[in-house]
C-alpha cells in the first residue's frame, strides 16, 4: 500500500497553457476562459457505474455528460443508437466515456490496490480487451475521449510492474488513437508529480488527465490546488467533486461530501483551472446512486454553486 502523504501547503498557481480537445500537445497562446467555455456537466450511467440517469441530466438542464460505459453485453450499435437518440432529444453532448470493470471495489485503499483498473495482473489482459471494446463503443457514439482509473502504479520504476503497466497504457493509447481518441487517466491513486512522470514515460501524445480534486483528498495523494498547477496543460477534463481529509491520509479513506461542504475549496479550484487556461466542461460527480433522490438534489445544488462561482470568477 502506498505510504501516507501529508496534506501539503497550497502553492501559488502559475499560468500555463490553453485547454484543447486536440490530440496533439502543440502549445498555443493562452486564451481567456469564458462562461461559455465552462459548460456544466454530470457523470452519468446507463446500466453500470455510479452516475445518474440521462433523464436527471435533462431535468436539471445540464448540457454535457461523461458516461460510464454500458455492461459488456450492451456495448452494441443498437445501444449506441438508443443513447444517441436520447442525447439528441435532450440536447446533451458526451465529453468522455469511462471504463469500469466487474470485480472492482472501492471499499478501502488496500482493496482499491488489489482490484481497480489495469494494475491487477490476473485481470489485466481481459480488462485491456474491454477497454478496447469501450473505445470502439465510444466511437459509435461519436466521443473522442475514453477514460479510466488505471490503478496504483508502482512508485519504484525498477519494479517490473511499472514497465508492464506502462506498456499496457501505451497499447491502449495506440488503439484509442486509431479511433481518433485521447485517453484520460483519472487522478487519485498517484501524486501529481508521479502522474506527470508516467505520462512523460509513455511517450504518447494522446495521454492526458481527467482531474478529480476530491480523489486527491480521498486517497491522500496531495493537495488538489497544488496538483492543478503541477499538471497544467495535461488536464483535459475535470470532475467537480468534494471531500474531507481522513485522519490518516493515504492509509484510510477520506469522506466524500456534497459540493462545497468538503475541503477542496471550489472557489480556489475553479480559479486554479482558470489560471492554467482550462476551457472544458465542469463535470459534477456525486457517487451515491443508492440514494437517487438525494443524489439528484445534491447535483442540483452543485449546478447552482458552480454557476454562481463561474459568474464571480469569469
Amino acid at each position: 500500500m502506498p505510504a501516507a502523504l501529508p496534506k501539503p501547503e497550497v502553492l501559488a498557481v502559475p499560468a500555463s497553457v490553453v485547454y484543447s480537445e486536440e490530440l496533439e500537445t502543440n502549445k498555443q497562446p493562452r486564451r481567456t476562459v469564458t462562461l461559455e467555455d465552462w459548460k456544466i456537466g454530470v457523470f452519468t450511467s446507463v446500466d453500470a457505474g455510479l452516475g445518474v440517469d440521462l433523464n436527471v441530466a435533462h431535468e436539471l438542464g445540464i448540457p454535457t455528460i461523461q458516461i460510464h460505459a454500458p455492461h459488456q453485453g450492451n456495448r452494441t450499435q443498437e445501444t449506441a443508437d438508443e443513447i444517441l437518440a436520447r442525447l439528441s432529444q435532450f440536447g446533451i453532448s458526451v465529453t468522455a466515456v469511462f471504463g469500469g470493470f466487474e470485480g472492482e471495489s472501492y471499499a478501502d485503499i488496500p482493496t482499491v490496490v488489489n482490484t481497480v483498473g489495469l494494475m491487477p495482473l490476473e485481470t489485466r489482459n481481459s480488462r485491456l480487451a474491454e477497454m478496447k471494446e469501450i473505445s470502439d463503443f465510444a466511437k459509435m457514439i461519436g466521443c473522442n475521449v475514453i477514460a479510466l482509473h488505471l490503478g496504483f502504479v508502482p512508485h519504484d520504476k525498477q519494479d517490473p510492474g511499472y514497465a508492464e503497466i506502462l506498456s499496457v497504457t501505451q497499447e491502449l493509447c495506440d488503439y484509442a488513437k486509431d479511433n481518433g481518441q485521447a485517453l484520460h487517466l483519472e487522478t487519485g491513486q498517484e501524486t501529481a508529480p508521479a502522474l506527470l512522470e508516467f505520462i512523460a514515460d509513455s511517450q504518447r501524445d494522446n495521454l492526458f488527465v481527467n482531474f478529480d480534486p476530491a480523489n486527491m483528498i480521498l486517497y491522500g495523494a496531495g493537495n488538489p490546488i497544488e496538483a492543478v498547477s503541477l499538471l497544467g496543460d495535461k488536464i483535459r477534463s475535470v470532475h467537480c467533486k468534494d471531500a474531507k481529509w481522513a485522519a490518516n491520509p493515504g492509509e484510510e479513506w477520506g469522506e466524500e461530501t456534497m459540493l462545497g461542504d468538503g475541503e477542496v475549496g471550489m472557489d480556489d479550484y475553479l480559479r486554479a483551472l482558470q489560471s492554467i487556461g482550462y476551457r472544458g466542461p465542469l463535470t459534477i460527480e456525486r457517487e451515491i446512486p443508492q440514494e437517487p433522490a438525494r443524489q439528484k438534489e445534491e447535483i442540483g445544488h452543485a449546478v447552482q454553486l458552480l454557476n454562481r462561482l463561474k459568474k464571480e470568477i469569469l
